[in-house]
């Protein structure tokens, strides 16, 4: 049976850097808290009535196209992860396809929505449809733009302060090559506590909604992301990120677990991965995993200090970055993983 492979990688920030600095007084806080809680020093924001989530993943496809030696008309499908697309139909991999000037008709074009793990869950979709021999050259990409969708009010610091622009992309091709290319993906979700980690409005909600969740979640403050369970008072490695204590305990429990299942589910150890890329959530988060599976510096590649959370675009652009670093190299074994609202993690292990 074949393999899929990752044949072409690129990623794209837009130009605008906002550090915390600029932000900070729209939320009565200032830079140095932001970057005590999360690590982010500053990130990129879209140019408005520019770039979408479709523009900015076009950059990073056309990159990936051309590193993978193809032209834009032999992609033969697209999977488009995004939780902040352009509009709320279509969605963005018709867009994409037009974008990139892409006449063929024979092509197919599927949305993934699964926020942070969207990447991961794209990809593992693609390596199906090219184990099977449906589609050769699959153009996997994930982009967000939500500096639009962000409450910058004292009200919506905790999300505010994290969420970032931006896009990454892969074409994904068949290898007969023994031991190359993706090796297994992980998938899992637990929809018990969706509300934690959520943008309510606009919905189809309806009176099962009303009946069903707090009325709360009708106000217009819902239009936002929003983390939903009041203070966050655990003392774990740093002070407190979001209001969502849920959110954070979810993602220092199933991040370990998923990045282990990947390794051992394929018969090697954490020794044996030269190379771990994970959600750029939140530093404080990336640290503890670090530390709590013993990961040396060396193996990780952490982006959030320059970008922020760039949720389904941060595992691309962190994996395309690294490569250009010259991290990753032909041979090198590659943990990718992901933890995020729903709630949704998942894991890749490639041999690139």
């Amino acid at each position: 049976m074949l393999n899929s492979k990752i044949a072409g990688i690129g990623y794209y920030v837009p130009e605008r850097v906002v550090p915390n600095e600029e932000i900070a007084p729209w939320m009565d806080i200032n830079g140095a808290w932001i970057e005590e809680r999360t690590g982010i020093r500053e990130r990129r924001y879209a140019k408005m009535g520019e770039e979408t989530s479709t523009t900015m993943g076009a950059v990073a496809s056309r990159i990936a196209i051309e590193r993978a030696g193809i032209t834009p008309n032999e992609i033969d499908f697209i999977v488009f992860a995004t939780m902040s697309p352009d509009y709320p139909v279509p969605g963005c991999g018709v867009l994409l396809q037009r974008e990139l000037g892409i006449t063929n008709s024979e092509i197919g074009a599927l949305d993934i929505r699964n926020q942070c793990s969207g990447f991961i869950y794209a990809l593992s979709v693609a390596d199906k449809f090219i184990r099977t021999g449906t589609y050769r050259n699959i153009l996997v990409v994930a982009a967000e733009r939500q500096s639009f969708n962000l409450d910058y009010t004292l009200r919506g610091r905790d999300s505010a302060i994290i969420f970032a622009d931006g896009a990454g992309a892969v074409v994904m091709q068949p290898t007969d090559k023994p031991g190359q290319g993706v090796l297994s993906t992980h998938l899992h979700s637990d929809g018990t506590d969706a509300e934690e980690l959520s943008v309510i409005n606009p919905g189809s909600h309806g009176n099962y909604h009303l009946k069903k969740y707090k009325s709360q979640y009708l106000e217009s403050e819902y239009n936002f992301i929003q983390p939903n369970d009041g203070p966050f008072e655990a003392q774990y490695i740093f002070p407190g990120v979001f209001k969502g204590y849920l959110v954070i305990k979810k993602a220092f429990q199933k991040f370990p677990e998923v990045i282990l299942k990947a390794t051992r589910s394929n018969g090697y150890s954490l020794d044996d991965i030269d190379f771990f890329v994970m959600h750029q959530a939140n530093l404080r988060i990336l640290e503890y995993v670090q530390k709590k599976l013993n990961l040396p510096d060396e193996k990780i590649w952490n982006n959030i200090q320059q970008y922020g959370n760039t949720t389904a675009a941060s595992v691309p652009i962190a994996l395309c970055e690294a490569w250009e670093a010259g991290k990753i190299k032909e041979g090198s074994l590659v943990c990718l993983s992901a933890f995020g609202s729903g709630f949704t993690w998942a894991s890749a292990l490639i041999r690139w």
